[in-house]
């Protein structure tokens, strides 16, 4: 192996390019994976279309990409768990372990995290990464280097799920059908919801969300979202909403079509500020949380994906390869050609 690797560096907006850099050398607590898939998220996107998000900007040279797996081709020698040859996904964020938050298990919270492509860290549009074995996690056996890829977009789907609380036989609204609505989806259903509502402005993806399981799937450009939900609870409403676009009619549809004492949870993100109607918010006693990212959730995504709980791999809708970068974030930037999920083989 020579000691040098490809990466796809991002230097200001729309400008990517092909590099030689060195390979990274590893800790005694880290691992060396060779990187076989990358998916292509909305930050990316956000990064390479604006260089920055909200506040966040990218100043200097930066490797993107945070969906990631690969197969070890170092261990080092603190690490017992994992072997070379293993094929692993990587939880893209390291936290420091010591704060209050990491110590109280809430980690994704953590003001010190490392996460890959979230500048100033370099990211896995590349041939090699250095990983922290604690949060590597192997494959197993059957599930493919997509599928383990996909385990960090449907981390955000179980972890809006959980902090929705939601359980059997619930109802439940999820506005947006991208990636992250589509996980969202599978992962309420997997979590044992009967009613679920999806809704969308892009006919194929809320054909894919029907495919998936949704109860109902709705344009909102041409239908009533909340005469859907009050139509089929009876007008109750449903119990759950999981608000994955970020728009403000959305939120207000979402606080709209919520039961009593139900609980909505917002995941879609925007530099935005929104009014929220309090009177009758509070009147409904309504619960609104936010999400961050995610926790302890590798270990469960990749035991629904083995035991075909949830079928990632329908939301993949396109492959290329790494020197097509521009490409790849041009087509999930568009949406073109049908784009749900777009995959970087490396």
């Amino acid at each position: 192996m020579t000691n040098t690797m490809r990466a796809v560096v991002l230097y200001k907006p729309h400008d990517l390019r092909i590099e030689e850099r060195p390979i990274p050398t590893i800790s005694a607590d880290e691992v060396l994976v060779r990187v076989r898939t990358v998916g292509v998220c909305g930050s990316d996107v956000h990064y390479w279309h604006l260089g920055r998000i909200g506040p966040v900007l990218v100043e200097a040279p930066l490797i993107l990409g945070h969906e990631c797996a690969g197969e070890l081709i170092e261990v080092g020698a603190n690490v017992a768990h994992l072997h070379i040859g293993d094929r692993v996904a990587l939880e893209p964020g390291v936290p420091c372990g010591r704060c209050g938050f990491c110590r109280a298990g809430q980690y994704n919270l953590c003001p010190d995290v490392v996460f890959f492509a979230t500048p100033p860290v370099d990211g896995a549009f590349c041939e090699y990464v250095a990983h922290s074995a604690d949060f590597t996690f192997k494959l197993p056996e059957g599930v493919t280097f997509e599928q383990g890829a996909m385990c960090e977009p449907l981390s955000v789907g179980i972890h809006a799920v959980r902090r929705a609380g939601i359980g059997l036989g619930d109802s439940v609204l999820i506005t947006g059908a991208g990636t992250i609505g589509l996980m969202t989806l599978m992962a309420a259903r997997a979590a044992g919801a009967t009613t679920t509502v999806i809704t969308d402005v892009r006919p194929n993806r809320l054909e894919l969300a029907r495919e998936l399981g949704a109860t109902a799937a709705a344009d909102v450009r041409s239908e009533d979202a909340l005469a859907l939900v009050q139509g089929l609870t009876r007008g109750r409403g449903v119990d759950k909403v999981i608000e994955c676009t970020g728009v403000s009619s959305a939120m207000l549809t979402g606080l709209e079509a919520l039961k009593r004492g139900g609980t909505a949870v917002w995941v879609g993100m925007t530099d935005d500020a929104y009014t929220i109607p309090a009177v009758n918010t509070i009147r409904k006693e309504l619960d609104i949380r936010g999400i961050f990212r995610y926790r302890n959730t590798y270990p469960t995504a990749l035991g629904l994906i083995a035991a075909g709980s949830v079928d990632v791999a329908r939301l993949i809708t396109h492959h290329l390869s790494l020197d097509r970068l521009p490409e790849a974030m041009e087509i999930a930037h568009t949406g073109r050609d049908g784009a749900v999920k777009v995959m970087v083989e490396v």
